[in-house]
């Protein structure tokens, strides 16, 4: 059975292959050898170092400093996706005095630093650090999820616009209603990959002092010493690791859904009207 893209692999090339994927796994399995080993001769694995883990009170200084960075992530993106939404209709606006001032200021927010963006936030309109991440965290993830939109609006054949304006939609009504909710669907994995650069990137408010888990994490750090900075720093690491993993599984259970409500309508649809040409 051969394929139109490439040939099915012979003998030589699956052997080649498989001893590619021996030897590449040999050699992770040795570098995490190497690095366990490291660690425990420095000690790291100490079981007097770990039972900071049994005090209340530094769970409830990483519960403040998780909750501190949901709260700045989940309002940025409730405002940042409508607000990408907004610059994509003006991006690909069909007004010359629209389109092109606000190409300029996408490439300008997309090329500004984050880090910056919270600095200037805070420096310059004397906002509180909350706000100062929050309005950072927007105006760049805004301008990003308009790119992206944008890209799935011009993956689409052009015959979905066509056909919109055809049947007598005006051109806002053919974005909103055929072309919109295609490219959303279609750019999912691209959408959720940048939310969960969002998530990641609330950590840069520990440079405007703000709250969030990982300057929790440095002030325990301080107080307990040097020699709890990686036990500390590794449960920090195991939250926002299954923090996106959560992220990225909703996603995958939006998208499924989705999937089957847009099949079960193509299912309910009425065979004879559907011939007949009825809207």
């Amino acid at each position: 059975m051969s394929s139109v893209l490439y040939d099915v692999p012979g003998p030589k090339a699956r052997r080649i292959s498989l001893i590619g994927s021996v030897v590449g796994g040999l050699a992770i399995l040795g570098l995490l050898a190497w690095i366990i080993f490291t660690l425990s001769q420095q000690g790291i694995f100490e079981g007097r170092r770990w039972q900071i883990f049994t005090r209340a009170d530094v769970w409830r200084l990483l519960g403040n400093g998780l909750g501190a960075t949901l709260s700045a992530a989940a309002l940025a993106a409730v405002i940042a996706f409508p607000l990408g939404l907004l610059l994509c209709l003006f991006r690909i606006s069909d007004v010359k005095l629209i389109r092109v001032p606000t190409r300029v200021v996408l490439e300008f927010l997309r090329g500004m630093p984050v880090v910056l963006m919270m600095l200037f936030i805070l420096l310059g309109f004397g906002t509180s650090q909350f706000i100062a991440v929050v309005a950072g965290l927007v105006v760049y993830n805004a301008a990003v999820f308009a790119e992206i939109i944008r890209a799935g609006i011009q993956s689409l054949p052009k015959g979905q616009r066509e056909a919109g304006l055809a049947i007598g939609l005006t051109s806002f009504k053919s974005r909103m209603l055929i072309e919109l909710p295609q490219a959303v669907r279609r750019m999912m994995p691209s959408l959720v990959a940048q939310l969960v650069v969002l998530l990641k990137d609330t950590s840069l408010g520990y440079i405007v002092a703000y709250g969030e888990l990982l300057r929790a994490v440095q002030l325990m750090a301080d107080v307990l010493g040097p020699a709890y900075l990686f036990p500390v720093f590794f449960v920090a690491a195991g939250m926002y690791i299954a923090i996106n993993i959560c992220i990225s599984r909703l996603a995958v259970w939006i998208e499924r859904r989705g999937s089957k409500k847009a099949a079960g309508g193509t299912a309910k649809a009425d065979p004879a009207v559907v011939e007949a040409g009825a809207p």
